[in-house]
């Protein structure tokens, strides 16, 4: 059980640090996003399948996480029609 636990936190932060490390582009930023909410996704259901809670909260965690990546993908769609690409250095060209 101890293994998962370790694994969760480990993939956590490998995603904090891919989203620290890759700021410049919005495509990979939403990846390291999600790949967090899938680690926490991971760590919940070992958590409430330890104490022997039930998977209620698990479902409204995930339809969060799905409304969240869905705005991501509009954001970087509109920043992609608007700009060109996807760097945040585009954005300098406004101002």
């Amino acid at each position: 059980m101890m293994i998962y636990i370790y694994v969760s936190m480990i993939s956590f932060l490998s995603g904090i640090l891919v989203f620290s490390i890759k700021r410049k582009h919005l495509l990979l930023m939403l990846l390291s996003l999600e790949f967090i909410m899938l680690s926490l996704f991971f760590n919940l259901i070992l958590y409430l399948s330890w104490m022997n809670y039930e998977f209620y909260f698990s479902l409204i965690f995930v339809s969060m996480s799905v409304c969240e990546g869905s705005l991501g993908l509009s954001i970087l769609v509109m920043m992609i029609r608007s700009h060109g690409s996807d760097y945040f250095q585009s954005f300098n060209l406004l101002w």
